[in-house]
Protein backbone atom coordinates (compact mmCIF):
# COMPACT_ATOMS: atom_id res chain seq x y z
CA UNK A 1 0.00 0.00 0.00
CA UNK A 2 1.24 3.59 -0.39
CA UNK A 3 1.77 5.94 1.75
CA UNK A 4 1.63 9.49 1.45
CA UNK A 5 3.94 11.37 3.67
CA UNK A 6 2.79 14.94 4.46
CA UNK A 7 5.52 17.41 6.28
CA UNK A 8 3.97 20.46 7.86
CA UNK A 9 7.44 21.98 8.48
CA UNK A 10 8.93 25.15 10.35
CA UNK A 11 12.24 26.25 8.68
CA UNK A 12 13.72 24.94 11.83
CA UNK A 13 12.49 21.62 11.95
CA UNK A 14 13.63 20.91 8.23
CA UNK A 15 16.83 18.98 9.21
CA UNK A 16 14.71 16.34 10.84
CA UNK A 17 13.89 14.73 8.03
CA UNK A 18 15.35 12.95 5.72
CA UNK A 19 15.35 9.89 2.87
CA UNK A 20 13.28 10.71 0.29
CA UNK A 21 13.36 13.10 -3.13
CA UNK A 22 12.60 16.39 -1.99
CA UNK A 23 15.28 16.57 1.21
CA UNK A 24 15.46 19.10 3.43
CA UNK A 25 18.28 20.64 2.53
CA UNK A 26 16.36 21.52 -1.36
CA UNK A 27 13.05 22.53 0.54
CA UNK A 28 14.73 24.51 2.90
CA UNK A 29 16.55 26.52 -0.32
CA UNK A 30 13.29 26.89 -1.47
CA UNK A 31 11.94 27.92 2.04
CA UNK A 32 14.47 30.70 2.00
CA UNK A 33 13.71 32.33 -0.83
CA UNK A 34 10.64 33.53 0.37
CA UNK A 35 11.60 33.85 3.71
CA UNK A 36 14.29 36.60 3.11
CA UNK A 37 10.97 38.45 0.71
CA UNK A 38 9.35 37.88 4.18
CA UNK A 39 11.96 39.79 6.33
CA UNK A 40 12.44 42.40 4.27
CA UNK A 41 9.12 43.63 4.24
CA UNK A 42 8.60 43.28 0.43
CA UNK A 43 5.96 40.44 0.83
CA UNK A 44 3.52 39.77 3.52
CA UNK A 45 2.14 36.56 2.96
CA UNK A 46 2.86 33.39 1.27
CA UNK A 47 1.95 29.51 1.03
CA UNK A 48 4.26 26.83 -0.76
CA UNK A 49 3.12 23.26 -1.36
CA UNK A 50 5.37 20.87 -3.28
CA UNK A 51 4.65 16.89 -3.68
CA UNK A 52 7.02 14.52 -5.28
CA UNK A 53 5.63 11.28 -5.93
CA UNK A 54 4.76 10.01 -1.75
CA UNK A 55 6.37 13.12 -0.21
CA UNK A 56 4.37 16.60 0.32
CA UNK A 57 6.07 20.05 1.66
CA UNK A 58 4.15 22.91 2.77
CA UNK A 59 4.48 25.44 4.46
CA UNK A 60 2.80 28.86 5.39
CA UNK A 61 4.60 32.25 5.48
CA UNK A 62 4.02 35.91 7.11
CA UNK A 63 0.60 36.61 7.52
CA UNK A 64 -0.62 33.26 6.32
CA UNK A 65 -2.08 31.60 9.29
CA UNK A 66 -1.86 28.21 8.15
CA UNK A 67 -1.51 26.02 4.63
CA UNK A 68 -5.07 26.33 4.34
CA UNK A 69 -5.00 30.22 3.57
CA UNK A 70 -6.97 30.99 1.05
CA UNK A 71 -5.52 33.63 -2.10
CA UNK A 72 -7.52 34.97 -5.26
CA UNK A 73 -5.81 32.44 -7.65
CA UNK A 74 -5.85 34.84 -10.88
CA UNK A 75 -5.54 33.64 -13.57
CA UNK A 76 -4.84 30.11 -12.74
CA UNK A 77 -8.55 30.16 -12.77
CA UNK A 78 -8.76 30.09 -16.55
CA UNK A 79 -7.67 26.17 -15.84
CA UNK A 80 -10.76 25.26 -13.73
CA UNK A 81 -13.19 27.31 -16.22
CA UNK A 82 -11.39 25.24 -18.84
CA UNK A 83 -12.27 21.66 -17.05
CA UNK A 84 -16.05 22.95 -17.20
CA UNK A 85 -16.14 23.46 -20.41
CA UNK A 86 -14.49 20.12 -21.39
CA UNK A 87 -16.92 18.21 -18.55
CA UNK A 88 -19.34 19.25 -20.92
CA UNK A 89 -17.59 18.29 -24.02
CA UNK A 90 -17.03 14.35 -22.41
CA UNK A 91 -21.57 14.90 -22.01
CA UNK A 92 -21.87 15.68 -25.12
CA UNK A 93 -23.25 18.86 -24.85
CA UNK A 94 -20.41 20.70 -26.85
CA UNK A 95 -17.54 19.82 -29.24
CA UNK A 96 -14.10 22.03 -28.91
CA UNK A 97 -14.26 22.32 -32.45
CA UNK A 98 -18.06 23.98 -32.51
CA UNK A 99 -18.18 27.29 -33.57
CA UNK A 100 -18.72 29.85 -30.60
CA UNK A 101 -21.64 31.46 -32.68
CA UNK A 102 -23.84 28.15 -32.01
CA UNK A 103 -23.84 28.98 -28.54
CA UNK A 104 -23.64 32.25 -28.49
CA UNK A 105 -25.91 33.32 -31.78
CA UNK A 106 -24.87 37.11 -31.64
CA UNK A 107 -21.33 36.53 -31.40
CA UNK A 108 -21.50 36.29 -35.39
CA UNK A 109 -20.45 39.36 -37.44
CA UNK A 110 -17.47 39.02 -39.85
CA UNK A 111 -15.21 36.97 -38.56
CA UNK A 112 -16.39 36.11 -35.58
CA UNK A 113 -18.26 33.40 -36.86
CA UNK A 114 -15.06 31.90 -37.54
CA UNK A 115 -14.11 31.56 -33.94
CA UNK A 116 -14.64 28.10 -32.25
CA UNK A 117 -14.58 27.15 -28.51
CA UNK A 118 -11.34 25.88 -29.21
CA UNK A 119 -9.98 29.24 -30.26
CA UNK A 120 -11.35 30.70 -27.10
CA UNK A 121 -9.76 28.46 -24.96
CA UNK A 122 -5.80 28.44 -26.32
CA UNK A 123 -5.55 32.40 -26.89
CA UNK A 124 -5.71 32.08 -30.57
CA UNK A 125 -9.35 34.12 -31.33
CA UNK A 126 -8.41 37.42 -31.73
CA UNK A 127 -10.30 38.68 -28.99
CA UNK A 128 -8.19 41.25 -26.74
CA UNK A 129 -7.30 40.61 -23.34
CA UNK A 130 -9.01 42.90 -21.08
CA UNK A 131 -11.96 45.18 -23.30
CA UNK A 132 -10.88 48.49 -23.56
CA UNK A 133 -13.49 50.12 -20.86
CA UNK A 134 -12.13 47.83 -18.59
CA UNK A 135 -11.70 49.91 -16.08
CA UNK A 136 -14.46 52.42 -16.57
CA UNK A 137 -16.39 49.19 -16.25
CA UNK A 138 -14.80 47.35 -13.12
CA UNK A 139 -15.14 51.55 -11.25
CA UNK A 140 -18.72 51.36 -11.59
CA UNK A 141 -19.12 47.74 -10.53
CA UNK A 142 -20.55 46.52 -13.86
CA UNK A 143 -21.95 43.12 -14.00
CA UNK A 144 -20.31 40.30 -15.43
CA UNK A 145 -22.81 40.46 -18.31
CA UNK A 146 -21.74 44.12 -19.39
CA UNK A 147 -17.99 42.31 -19.79
CA UNK A 148 -19.82 39.54 -21.74
CA UNK A 149 -21.60 41.89 -24.39
CA UNK A 150 -18.43 43.76 -24.60
CA UNK A 151 -16.20 41.06 -25.24
CA UNK A 152 -18.89 39.83 -27.93
CA UNK A 153 -18.71 43.50 -29.57
CA UNK A 154 -14.96 43.82 -29.07
CA UNK A 155 -13.30 44.43 -32.78
CA UNK A 156 -10.67 41.34 -33.54
CA UNK A 157 -7.21 41.95 -33.20
CA UNK A 158 -6.31 39.34 -36.18
CA UNK A 159 -8.27 36.91 -37.66
CA UNK A 160 -9.09 33.32 -35.81
CA UNK A 161 -6.38 30.79 -35.43
CA UNK A 162 -3.85 33.09 -37.21
CA UNK A 163 -1.87 33.89 -33.61
CA UNK A 164 -1.28 33.44 -30.40
CA UNK A 165 -2.33 36.63 -27.72
CA UNK A 166 -3.27 35.99 -24.33
CA UNK A 167 -6.51 36.72 -24.02
CA UNK A 168 -8.88 36.95 -21.34
CA UNK A 169 -12.05 37.48 -22.76
CA UNK A 170 -11.87 34.07 -24.63
CA UNK A 171 -12.23 32.52 -21.43
CA UNK A 172 -15.26 34.80 -20.15
CA UNK A 173 -16.70 33.79 -23.72
CA UNK A 174 -16.30 30.22 -23.08
CA UNK A 175 -17.83 30.17 -19.50
CA UNK A 176 -21.07 32.29 -20.91
CA UNK A 177 -21.50 29.05 -23.08
CA UNK A 178 -21.41 26.64 -20.07
CA UNK A 179 -23.85 28.92 -18.72
CA UNK A 180 -25.91 29.09 -21.07
CA UNK A 181 -25.60 25.49 -21.67
CA UNK A 182 -26.32 24.15 -18.18
CA UNK A 183 -28.45 27.47 -17.55
CA UNK A 184 -26.38 27.72 -14.12
CA UNK A 185 -23.89 30.12 -13.00
CA UNK A 186 -20.60 29.00 -13.66
CA UNK A 187 -19.33 29.56 -9.84
CA UNK A 188 -22.39 27.14 -9.02
CA UNK A 189 -21.38 24.37 -12.05
CA UNK A 190 -17.35 24.69 -10.76
CA UNK A 191 -18.72 23.74 -7.37
CA UNK A 192 -20.34 21.01 -8.00
CA UNK A 193 -18.47 19.41 -10.92
CA UNK A 194 -15.40 19.70 -10.11
CA UNK A 195 -14.75 21.11 -6.71
CA UNK A 196 -16.46 18.81 -4.78
CA UNK A 197 -15.28 15.71 -6.67
CA UNK A 198 -11.55 16.67 -5.81
CA UNK A 199 -12.22 17.63 -2.28
CA UNK A 200 -11.44 21.47 -2.89
CA UNK A 201 -12.63 22.38 0.23
CA UNK A 202 -10.79 25.99 0.51
CA UNK A 203 -12.06 26.82 -2.81
CA UNK A 204 -14.93 28.93 -4.92
CA UNK A 205 -15.52 30.89 -7.99
CA UNK A 206 -15.99 34.33 -7.07
CA UNK A 207 -16.23 34.20 -2.43
CA UNK A 208 -19.15 31.45 -2.68
CA UNK A 209 -19.43 30.56 1.09
CA UNK A 210 -15.98 32.36 2.46
CA UNK A 211 -15.73 36.23 3.47
CA UNK A 212 -12.74 38.94 2.20
CA UNK A 213 -11.78 38.58 5.80
CA UNK A 214 -11.08 34.42 5.47
CA UNK A 215 -8.91 35.45 2.64
CA UNK A 216 -5.74 36.54 2.11
CA UNK A 217 -4.95 40.26 1.04
CA UNK A 218 -3.40 41.38 -2.36
CA UNK A 219 -0.34 43.72 -2.25
CA UNK A 220 -2.31 45.60 -4.45
CA UNK A 221 0.07 48.73 -4.76
CA UNK A 222 2.03 46.34 -6.68
CA UNK A 223 -0.91 45.62 -8.60
CA UNK A 224 -1.26 45.00 -12.50
CA UNK A 225 -2.48 48.06 -14.68
CA UNK A 226 -5.79 46.00 -14.79
CA UNK A 227 -7.00 45.95 -11.01
CA UNK A 228 -5.28 49.95 -10.77
CA UNK A 229 -1.81 49.87 -10.59
CA UNK A 230 -1.39 50.52 -7.07
CA UNK A 231 -3.89 54.25 -7.34
CA UNK A 232 -5.80 54.23 -4.64
CA UNK A 233 -8.90 55.67 -6.55
CA UNK A 234 -8.91 52.18 -7.37
CA UNK A 235 -9.59 51.15 -4.10
CA UNK A 236 -13.37 50.17 -4.79
CA UNK A 237 -12.60 47.91 -7.81
CA UNK A 238 -9.22 46.37 -6.83
CA UNK A 239 -8.51 42.90 -6.34
CA UNK A 240 -9.03 43.55 -2.52
CA UNK A 241 -12.82 45.12 -3.17
CA UNK A 242 -16.04 43.36 -2.48
CA UNK A 243 -16.75 43.97 -6.00
CA UNK A 244 -13.50 42.10 -7.53
CA UNK A 245 -13.88 39.37 -4.80
CA UNK A 246 -17.34 38.67 -5.54
CA UNK A 247 -17.42 38.83 -9.15
CA UNK A 248 -16.44 35.50 -10.30
CA UNK A 249 -14.50 36.63 -13.15
CA UNK A 250 -14.22 33.11 -14.75
CA UNK A 251 -10.62 34.09 -16.45
CA UNK A 252 -9.13 35.02 -12.85
CA UNK A 253 -12.02 35.51 -9.93
CA UNK A 254 -11.24 32.39 -8.43
CA UNK A 255 -9.74 32.13 -4.26
CA UNK A 256 -8.68 28.30 -2.87
CA UNK A 257 -5.80 27.04 -0.98
CA UNK A 258 -1.96 25.74 -2.35
CA UNK A 259 -3.33 22.41 -1.19
CA UNK A 260 -6.77 22.55 -3.53
CA UNK A 261 -4.84 23.65 -6.57
CA UNK A 262 -1.98 21.11 -6.09
CA UNK A 263 -5.25 18.37 -5.84
CA UNK A 264 -6.68 20.08 -9.23
CA UNK A 265 -3.56 19.64 -10.92
CA UNK A 266 -2.63 15.89 -9.22
CA UNK A 267 -6.14 15.06 -11.14
CA UNK A 268 -4.77 15.58 -14.62
CA UNK A 269 -1.55 14.13 -13.69
CA UNK A 270 -2.61 10.94 -12.75
CA UNK A 271 -5.84 10.60 -15.03
CA UNK A 272 -7.75 10.49 -11.34
CA UNK A 273 -10.88 10.46 -13.33
CA UNK A 274 -12.48 11.83 -11.02
CA UNK A 275 -13.41 15.01 -13.33
CA UNK A 276 -12.50 14.43 -16.29
CA UNK A 277 -11.66 10.75 -18.47
CA UNK A 278 -8.07 10.23 -19.00
CA UNK A 279 -8.52 10.92 -23.12
CA UNK A 280 -9.86 13.99 -21.92
CA UNK A 281 -6.64 14.84 -20.25
CA UNK A 282 -4.39 14.04 -22.77
CA UNK A 283 -6.29 16.27 -25.70
CA UNK A 284 -6.25 19.65 -23.10
CA UNK A 285 -2.63 18.78 -22.07
CA UNK A 286 -1.72 18.64 -26.11
CA UNK A 287 -0.15 21.55 -27.48
CA UNK A 288 -2.96 23.60 -29.73
CA UNK A 289 -1.24 26.34 -31.00
CA UNK A 290 1.66 24.59 -32.99
CA UNK A 291 3.51 26.78 -35.11
CA UNK A 292 2.25 30.18 -33.32
CA UNK A 293 4.69 31.25 -30.91
CA UNK A 294 3.04 29.50 -27.68
CA UNK A 295 2.66 26.08 -26.46
CA UNK A 296 -0.64 26.15 -25.42
CA UNK A 297 -3.13 22.97 -23.72
CA UNK A 298 -6.57 23.81 -23.71
CA UNK A 299 -6.55 26.25 -20.43
CA UNK A 300 -3.14 25.66 -19.21
CA UNK A 301 0.33 26.90 -20.43
CA UNK A 302 2.76 23.94 -21.52
CA UNK A 303 6.14 23.75 -19.78
CA UNK A 304 8.85 23.89 -19.55
CA UNK A 305 8.72 27.80 -20.14
CA UNK A 306 7.70 29.43 -17.52
CA UNK A 307 8.16 26.95 -14.95
CA UNK A 308 11.25 25.66 -12.99
CA UNK A 309 14.54 25.56 -14.98
CA UNK A 310 14.25 21.73 -14.73
CA UNK A 311 11.20 21.47 -15.71
CA UNK A 312 9.98 18.84 -18.70
CA UNK A 313 8.27 20.05 -21.54
CA UNK A 314 5.34 17.28 -20.26
CA UNK A 315 5.19 20.07 -17.59
CA UNK A 316 1.62 21.71 -17.07
CA UNK A 317 0.39 24.38 -15.49
CA UNK A 318 -0.64 28.48 -15.13
CA UNK A 319 0.31 31.43 -13.28
CA UNK A 320 -1.74 34.58 -11.97
CA UNK A 321 -0.81 38.09 -11.94
CA UNK A 322 -1.66 38.39 -8.18
CA UNK A 323 1.41 36.55 -6.91
CA UNK A 324 0.90 32.59 -7.76
CA UNK A 325 2.13 29.98 -9.90
CA UNK A 326 0.78 26.76 -10.28
CA UNK A 327 2.56 23.37 -11.79
CA UNK A 328 2.91 19.99 -12.51
CA UNK A 329 5.51 17.35 -14.33
CA UNK A 330 5.23 14.12 -15.34
CA UNK A 331 8.66 13.32 -16.08
CA UNK A 332 9.10 13.92 -12.19
CA UNK A 333 5.70 13.19 -10.69
CA UNK A 334 6.27 16.50 -9.02
CA UNK A 335 3.48 18.98 -8.59
CA UNK A 336 4.27 22.57 -7.20
CA UNK A 337 2.48 25.13 -6.21
CA UNK A 338 3.39 28.87 -4.98
CA UNK A 339 0.36 31.53 -3.70
CA UNK A 340 1.45 34.65 -2.78
CA UNK A 341 0.38 38.11 -2.11
CA UNK A 342 2.58 39.95 -4.35
CA UNK A 343 1.64 40.43 -7.72
CA UNK A 344 3.99 38.87 -10.16
CA UNK A 345 5.22 42.30 -11.89
CA UNK A 346 7.84 41.76 -8.80
CA UNK A 347 6.97 38.09 -7.50
CA UNK A 348 7.65 36.27 -10.67
CA UNK A 349 11.18 37.20 -10.82
CA UNK A 350 12.06 37.09 -6.98
CA UNK A 351 9.66 34.14 -5.77
CA UNK A 352 7.95 32.58 -7.85
CA UNK A 353 10.37 31.35 -10.66
CA UNK A 354 13.41 31.09 -8.24
CA UNK A 355 11.72 28.80 -5.90
CA UNK A 356 9.99 26.93 -9.14
CA UNK A 357 13.65 26.26 -10.48
CA UNK A 358 14.90 24.91 -6.98
CA UNK A 359 12.04 22.53 -6.74
CA UNK A 360 12.37 21.15 -10.53
CA UNK A 361 16.25 20.87 -10.84
CA UNK A 362 16.03 18.14 -8.02
CA UNK A 363 15.58 14.90 -9.34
Amino acid sequence: MNTRRTFLTSLAGLAATSGHGLTPSLMNDAFQIIQKQIKDGTLESAVLHVRRKQDTFQQAFGKAANADAIFLLASITKTMTATAVMVLAERGELQITDPAMKFIPEFSEGARKEITIEHLLTHTSGLPDQLEDNAALRARHAPLAEFVQGAIRTPLLFAPGTKFHYQSMGILLAAEIVERITKNPLPDFLAKEVFTPLDMKHSALGLGRFKIADTIRCQTEHAAPESGAGDPKAASWDWNSPYWRNLAAPWGGAHGSAGDVARFLDSFLHFSGKVLRPETVRLMLQNHSEGLGARRGIGFALGPEGFGKGCSDRSFGHSGSTGTLAWADPATDTTCVILTSLPSRISADTILHPVSDVVARSR
